[in-house]
């Protein structure tokens, strides 16, 4: 692939600002690929890649970067690794594989996929059922403790040494018949969502094993990570007044450690 070919791909992933792939013909051991925000250029080092699933992937990555860096109302940097790229990126990686644009080695290698049913069923699924079986006699043991008047959350932090927030969560998994498929940390997402649909959304995300980021930006915090059209000015006017509080606080905390340097030195200045 040259150039131009990998730039059409990631177009047809999202509609967004136009940018530049570089393939700088050379190897690099410290990075396969990377994003210039001022120049909004993408660069793959094209010598580091054995196929053209490992250039496109790397090109997928480093345009998530980009769709970041023009799409968020406040600057970000092109080496920025939060949840919301984690999101982007892993809706256009889903997206690549479903318009063929990148395999998935993960699930055309027989050998990943033995050892990810071995861990999904062995372990990650047995886990979630324990959890949820723990979750049903913590709320046996808050019972008990609700009939003889007794703190349940003593009885979790230092009887059992579960935090009483994990012990709560549990309980929650439990009785909200949350899915075991979805693994503990999932499953401990889902019973965080107030909104009942919204929850039952979230685990069926999970079930056709969407990321938590992706998850988290989508459903959670309701973001459309397909829709690029951002309220810029809002975005800047949060990061504005957060800047402005930051500021705000250092002065005071100067200005109360200046008055007790002020102090010290004038103790420090009578003889008796």
């Amino acid at each position: 692939m040259n150039n131009q070919q990998i730039k059409e791909k990631l177009q047809s992933l999202a509609d967004v600002p136009d940018f530049t792939v570089v393939l700088s013909g050379k190897k690099s051991k410290k990075v396969d690929g990377l994003y210039k925000p001022d120049l909004r250029e993408i660069i793959i080092h094209n010598k580091n890649m054995r196929n053209d699933d490992d250039t496109m992937y790397t090109a997928i990555h480093e345009f998530a970067h980009h769709i970041q860096c023009t799409t968020s109302g406040i600057p970000v940097s092109g080496k920025h690794h939060t949840r919301i790229f984690w999101a982007i990126f892993h809706n256009l990686l889903k997206k690549a594989e479903e318009k063929k644009i990148y395999n998935n080695a993960f699930k055309k290698d027989e050998s990943f996929i033995k050892l990810t049913k071995t861990i999904r069923e062995n372990y990650i699924v047995k886990n979630g059922k324990l959890m949820k079986e723990l979750g049903g006699l913590l709320a046996k043991a808050k019972n008990f403790c609700y009939e003889q008047h007794l703190n349940f959350d003593d009885y979790a932090d230092r009887e059992l040494g579960i935090h009483r927030n994990i012990a709560a969560a549990l309980i929650n998994i439990h009785s909200l018949d949350i899915s075991p498929e979805i693994g503990f940390e999932n499953m401990k997402t889902v019973v965080s969502i107030r909104t009942p649909e919204k929850r039952v959304q979230a685990e069926q995300s999970f079930i056709e094993k969407e990321s938590s980021d992706v998850v988290k930006e989508s459903i959670i915090k309701g973001k459309d990570l397909d829709d690029n059209s951002e309220d810029s000015v809002k975005k800047l006017l949060i990061e504005k007044n957060k800047i402005i509080k930051t500021i705000d606080t250092l002065e005071k905390k100067l200005a109360n450690i200046n008055s007790k340097i002020n102090k010290l030195d004038g103790k420090a200045g009578v003889i008796q």
